[in-house]
């Protein structure tokens, strides 16, 4: 990207799957694909004349407009942002014969320390642009980025008695005016009745915009508690306190369990759900990953990724297919499906000879040599879940290196002792070796 484009609009950061980093409290509201920046002409002497951007994926948020290249990882242009705040007019559309033949455009007016150009997108993809820019101007007008820095006010206190309630019967009120008796006294009684419902319905949706405005700053300071604890466990050294890690590590599950503040939904990505989706699902897996050794099972982060989207249910098939995807992007995160049918996620630096070595290692120990080795016994060792490494030892049998004995306590591995046995002479018994060790151990 040319200088020019560099020094008048932001660096857009993203993730490794190519998802854009978002602000605290910034939400997205609408992508579309296939995208084109261009600047109009103008001969002004303070605007401003950039490269055009082409095909790109265009994110609107709350508080900017993102521009993605298609391929953030080869493609030579960078991810840029527009912040809403900059934008001083959005220009209405105007449907002729013409434009049915045309890719659509959206114009807007962006000013930057006093310099100015007039921005237009050109969509040439698939996408709703009516929905896109009724959102555009919601959030142009919401000014969202203002609201986040403003503190929440209290709410107005105290109950509003009904102006037209009465003590006693009669003609006359109790403040000696003439009460209103027959159908007019109906309607007023009930006109009354409307006002005083209206202004219950007021202070509870005041109370309510409060309560949102509390809720939304405590998302944000437990994001901010989250990042610190994060950048603070891979910082300590290994003399730490156990009890002072065991305590961030619950404070960790705790912050996880405030969710994604952004998640990608059907109505804001469109055609790209499931692309966009895998992206997400792809930077949300990191953690749990590192907690879990290196491999999780799929229903458990179906049940993880559900939780942290709130209301924002996905489906298993959605789950699946996004999975399915990562093969197309670059990310450093596999899905993998064993022999059994389980199927778990897993880092590609995941390395199974490194998991066979750990294995054979503490099967050849005097007591595994006696007894053998229980699921639970690997999975104490590799640090994952025995479900995990009853699959990585069924692995290691159908590679030759252990042998499994089925009883009604389930099932027990040994190490493999075929190898070493000298078909020519069954009965020599060798004098060094694993098959050495088990004799002596018998």
């Amino acid at each position: 990207m040319s200088t020019a484009t560099t020094s008048f609009f932001e660096p857009a950061s993203v993730t490794s799957s190519g998802r854009p980093v978002l602000h605290q409290a910034e939400v997205e509201c609408h992508l579309l694909s296939s995208v084109d920046l261009e600047p109009e002409p103008t001969t002004t002497a303070n605007s401003l004349d950039f490269p055009a951007l082409k095909s790109g994926l265009v994110i609107l948020t709350t508080y900017r407009l993102l521009w993605l290249p298609s391929n953030v990882t080869t493609d030579n242009s960078n991810p840029i942002a527009i912040p809403l705040s900059s934008v001083t007019h959005i220009f209405s559309t105007k449907k002729s014969i013409k434009s049915m033949f045309h890719s659509p455009r959206i114009r807007f007016q962006v000013s930057i320390h006093s310099r100015s150009v007039v921005v237009t997108l050109v969509i040439r993809g698939k996408g709703d642009i009516d929905v896109f820019l009724t959102k555009f101007w919601d959030c142009w007008r919401g000014r969202a980025w203002e609201i986040g820095k403003d503190s929440g006010g209290g709410s107005s206190s105290g109950s509003v008695p009904a102006s037209g309630s009465v003590s006693g019967g009669g003609l006359y009120s109790s403040d000696g005016s003439v009460r209103l008796v027959g159908v007019s006294g109906i309607l007023r009684k009930e006109q009354e009745m409307w006002e005083s419902t209206d202004k219950s319905l007021q202070e509870a949706f005041h109370d309510l915009n409060a309560l949102m405005r509390k809720a939304k700053e405590m998302v944000i300071l437990a994001e901010k508690m989250r990042q610190k604890l994060l950048s603070g466990s891979s910082s300590q050294s290994s003399s730490g306190n156990d009890e002072e890690m065991g305590s961030k590590e619950e404070m960790q599950d705790w912050l996880l369990s405030v969710g994604i503040v952004s998640p990608v939904t059907k109505e804001s990505a469109g055609a790209m759900y499931h692309q966009q989706l895998s992206r997400q699902l792809a930077d949300f897996v990191r953690i749990p990953l590192e907690k879990a050794g290196g491999m999780i099972n799929l229903i458990d982060i179906y049940c993880l990724f559900n939780r942290a989207r709130g209301t924002e249910l996905i489906s298993p098939e959605d789950l699946l297919q996004a999975c399915s995807l990562w093969e197309k992007f670059d990310v450093p995160v596999m899905l993998r499906k064993f022999d059994s049918g389980v199927k778990v996620i897993q880092n590609k630096s995941h390395s199974d000879e490194e998991v066979f070595a750990r294995i054979k290692n503490l099967v050849s120990k005097p007591e595994a040599l006696r007894s053998g080795i229980t699921a639970s016994d690997a999975a104490m060792t590799l640090g994952i879940a025995p479900a995990m490494a009853k699959e990585h030892l069924l692995t290691a049998e159908s590679k030759g290196l252990l042998c499994r004995d089925i009883s009604p306590d389930g099932f027990r591995f040994f190490v493999n002792l075929f190898p070493e046995i000298n078909s020519d002479d069954i009965h020599l018994v060798k004098d060094h070796g694993i098959y050495s060790l088990w004799i002596k151990g018998r």
